[in-house]
């Protein structure tokens, strides 16, 4: 059974060494309705799977500090959990993310941007070991598009819009944007999108190579939720080890991702999960992974 958290309100430190604070506060149904306003993130689990939804509706999830921090330390928290094994990562029907916090990029400086250190949230959160599902229905603009490429898998509603135009505003995309999106649907069309500011629709990012699945506007959320439990289904330490190897491909030459991917290929046949999945084929019995 689903339970619904309303986890990631931060609260200011006390000293200047408290880090943030991110406790779990599980609420009952008409207690998380109100909080629904207050919350910058939300999380509901099911089982083996967590719902990670961004929550500043009236700025279409607009990507302010906060909320990166707020994000980050959820995803964190959750990716730590054994048995936790995918995490949907969403928005609302209307924007998954429309992009950076405009408004607080203009009073930034570009010393107060590299101490804050703020482009490398998109790194850890591609960093995780759990598996993550992007789950976009509406505008995945700027650092939400970018956001987006740091998941696994993105499944995208009809109405998703995807862009980097951030050249109007007389910047460039910094959280992956010119690499992540140009290894994913090309250096013509990145270029295309980068410097014209066009927006993809579902169907020509999925045509491109962005997107792995398009739904009707009203199954963005179920479908991403019935993807993730497919994985979850799965051995963990072999789909971790898997996505790791794929990400690999984007990163080092074919020999040198090959040789990786036939290490990992052994250390996974090391584990428990791999003697359960083998000997459950040959009885033929679903297999119950334990995650070693």
């Amino acid at each position: 059974m689903s339970r619904r958290c309303a986890p990631w309100r931060r609260r200011r430190p006390s000293t200047p060494r408290e880090r943030w604070n991110g406790h779990v506060r599980c609420l009952a149904p008409a207690t998380a309705r109100r909080a629904v306003a207050e919350e910058l993130v939300l999380v509901e689990r099911d089982g083996p799977v967590a719902v990670v939804r961004l929550n500043r509706p009236q700025q279409l999830n607009a990507l302010s500090d906060e909320l990166m921090e707020a994000l980050v330390s959820a995803l964190r928290e959750l990716d730590a959990e054994p048995s936790l094994r995918c995490i949907v990562l969403g928005g609302s029907e209307r924007a998954f993310a429309a992009g950076a916090d405009i408004a607080e990029l203009a009073r930034s400086s570009a010393i107060d941007l590299y101490y804050a250190r703020r482009v490398e949230r998109w790194d850890a959160i591609r960093n995780l070991w759990t598996p993550l599902v992007a789950a976009v229905s509406g505008y995945c603009l700027g650092g939400g598009c970018e956001l987006a490429m740091s998941c696994d898998v993105i499944v995208a509603s009809e109405t998703a819009r995807f862009g980097q135009p951030e050249t109007g505003l007389g910047i460039i995309p910094g959280a992956g944007g010119t690499q992540r999106l140009t290894r994913a649907v090309g250096k013509a069309l990145a270029l295309d999108m980068i410097l014209s500011g066009r927006l993809l629709t579902a169907r020509e990012a999925q045509a491109a190579g962005l997107v792995a699945r398009v739904v009707a506007r009203e199954a963005w959320l179920d479908e991403a939720r019935r993807l993730a439990h497919d994985v979850a289904a799965k051995g963990p330490v072999a789909t971790r080890l898997a996505k790791e190897a794929v990400d690999r491909a984007f990163e080092a030459p074919l020999g040198l991702g090959l040789e990786y991917e036939r290490r990992l290929l052994n250390l996974a046949f090391a584990s428990e999960d791999a003697r359960e999945g083998l000997n459950a084929f040959l009885e033929k019995r679903k297999p119950e992974f334990e995650g070693r």
